[in-house]
């Protein structure tokens, strides 16, 4: 099945291996909840920096205008998906999970 031309690997090699592979295993069952945590804080932080931005397209005027347009550039590239995100059709599971 190997290639012949391959030497075999050490069972030490092996063995270190699959121990490698366990811990990384569990590093990522132990590190799963607290990088998702993070993720849903980052979508909630950006939801808020764009309705502060563009809140005037909802009708909240939520700071001046001129404030608004002096961070306009870097919300322009997530306007789309933020407005498809925000003007979705909810269900009642999205709050289950």
């Amino acid at each position: 099945m190997g290639d012949p031309n391959q030497p075999a690997e050490p069972k030490g090699r092996k063995r270190q291996k699959v121990s490698q592979a366990a811990k990384g295993v569990l590093y990522g069952m132990a590190a799963h909840g607290h990088v998702t945590a993070a993720l849903r804080t980052r979508m909630y932080l950006e939801h808020l920096f764009m309705f502060i931005t563009l809140g005037d397209m909802l009708g909240v005027p939520v700071i001046p205008p001129y404030y608004s347009l002096k961070i306009l550039p870097y919300a322009v590239p997530n306007i789309k998906s933020w407005k498809q995100r925000v003007f979705r059709e909810r269900d009642f599971t999205d709050q289950v999970f």
